[in-house]
């Protein structure tokens, strides 16, 4: 009888905690979930109607105009024009960079722009000895062909790429140059790349910023990369288009840009305080009145990083580095007097708020905790919408992934991949806001030398670089945080297995799968 008595206050203390709290709890974040989905749903469908007018536009432009002579460019430069082009300085920052220095260098240094015009800088923030003397070697031995090149390397890291950037444009050789092209260490710019991004630049005098779209080399080498694909591709062929077109800005992508060194210098230059220096220099520079232009249609060769700890660490840094930023420019972007409030409102509630912590936030929110909290409770005490958990995500995953029709095979691989990594996301957007301890923790991208194509500028280092594409599947440690995920979640789908009536198991059986799929270190190359 005791027992029995004791079972029985069990359940009805659980039964008032229920009622009094988790319900209620549970209602309060169905509904912030449906608050941040629909502000999502609203910035995307924007900017998917964007995109469409810039797309007829174009169209019309196309029909309208004959087709253009791309040549006169070449004679403009081969001519006594080429008196008046900018002096450009080219810098290439890296560390430890053994597998792709030279693609890198050999593709900035077979730039066609006048060499009286022209100046590499490789910033070399090298702590391995052995890597320091061949690039050093490298670079010597593109000087002895007349290319002015460059080689410095400081003997501590001090702001990291940002400190390298601005010590290089303090040298003597870089103070008479008006351009500063900038590549990371795994790019490689086409040999027309400065014919095509400087005349946008001489054109305005008030555009800052030219960037360029990236060309993905290992896009096919496994799942992880085709996922980042589809992801970049968005960013790229959307946020980007939308940005330049409709306000004049955008988030500096770090490489693959050309800016203008007055621009550059008005904003203050580069600062080292968060670890997204690339966007920190934007938003100052954009709050100075500079406008960005996107050259979607000038590409650049990159490589996708093809090992899960890689593009986990990248993520952190990605979505850590926005929301510190947008803690320490609030105020600064509010106080501005150089913009409009259009402007402002954008940078700080479509750029930052909604894309940068709003994303992030939602994804984990909803389908690794509402949802599986849904189906333990039960859902005839908690209302959720079908418009929150159906339509409106369909819609947000659908304008994501129509940028990259050849894998929409791959759609429902990306949803339950993405919606595990927003738990690291998650974790790193509020360790940003809050300034935690790994709030400016920076781990350099691993790059693996991944060749798919040749050009005359890479072609002397492809047999180098032959056996670092062979990969071998990783055997990386089992991953913690994504097996407690998995487990979670197969025991609510098991639970709505035998006690729901929503189906909701379908959703949670194959998120878990996922889950243990990337715990257990199946995804991606090392």
């Amino acid at each position: 009888m005791k027992g029995v008595s004791m079972l029985t206050m069990a359940r009805a203390a659980w039964a008032v905690v229920r009622y009094a709290v988790v319900v209620p709890l549970l209602q309060l974040a169905v509904y912030l979930c449906a608050a941040m989905s629909l502000m999502l749903f609203a910035e995307r469908l924007y900017m998917g109607l964007v995109v469409a007018a810039l797309w007829l536009r174009r169209r019309r432009r196309q029909r309208r105009s004959p087709s253009r002579n791309k040549g006169g460019d070449d004679d403009d430069l081969e001519s006594g024009a080429a008196e008046d082009l900018p002096l450009v300085l080219v810098q290439i920052p890296m560390f430890n960079e053994k597998q792709v220095y030279r693609l890198s260098i050999g593709a900035a240094c077979g730039l066609w722009w006048p060499a009286d015009k022209l100046v590499i800088q490789v910033l070399d923030d090298s702590t391995d000895a052995g890597i320091r003397a061949m690039v050093e070697a490298e670079c010597r031995r593109w000087a002895g062909k007349g290319v002015q090149i460059r080689y410095e390397n400081r003997s501590n890291r001090s702001g990291y790429k940002a400190g390298a950037m601005r010590e290089g444009l303090k040298k003597g050789y870089a103070k008479d140059c008006e351009l500063v092209a900038v590549f990371d260490a795994d790019f490689q710019p086409d040999a027309d790349f400065l014919r095509r991004t400087v005349p946008v630049l001489q054109a305005d005098p008030s555009v800052a910023l030219v960037q360029a779209r990236w060309r993905f080399v290992n896009a096919d080498e496994c799942i992880l990369t085709r996922i980042q694909e589809m992801s970049l591709d968005y960013h790229f062929s959307v946020e980007q288009e939308v940005g330049s077109a409709c306000h004049g800005f955008f988030g500096f992508n770090g490489t693959a840009g050309v800016w203008r060194v007055q621009a550059l210098a008005d904003a203050g230059g580069w600062k080292d305080r968060t670890t997204v220096e690339d966007m920190d220099l934007a938003v100052r520079a954009s709050m100075r009145g500079w406008r960005f232009v996107y050259a979607g249609d000038v590409q650049v060769r990159n490589e996708l990083p093809s090992s899960f700890k890689a593009y986990r660490y990248q993520q952190h840094r990605w979505s850590c580095g926005p929301a510190n930023l947008m803690r320490k420019m609030f105020w600064e972007i509010v106080a501005s007097r150089q913009v409009s409030a259009w402007k402002k409102v954008h940078v700080l509630y479509g750029f930052f708020f909604v894309r940068k912590v709003v994303a992030h936030l939602v994804t984990f929110l909803f389908y690794c905790v509402v949802i599986p909290a849904y189906v333990l409770v039960g859902g005839q005490d908690v209302r959720l919408p079908k418009y929150v958990a159906m339509y409106v995500p369909a819609i947000i995953t659908l304008l994501n992934a129509v940028c990259t029709p050849r894998s929409w095979h791959l759609l429902v691989f990306w949803i339950l991949f993405e919606n595990v990594m927003s738990m690291h996301r998650s974790k790193a957007t509020i360790i940003g806001l809050v300034e935690a301890s790994r709030a400016n923790e920076w781990v350099v991208t691993e790059k693996l030398g991944s060749v798919t194509s040749s050009t005359p500028a890479a072609t002397t280092t492809m047999a180098t670089n032959k056996g670092a594409t062979k990969k071998k599947k990783s055997q990386s440690s089992i991953l913690a945080p994504e097996i407690v995920m998995g487990l979670c979640l197969l025991y609510c789908a098991v639970y709505d297995i035998v006690f729901g009536h929503d189906h909701f198991y379908v959703y949670l059986l194959m998120q878990s799968a996922a889950a243990f799929v990337i715990g257990f270190g199946y995804v991606g190359s090392q």
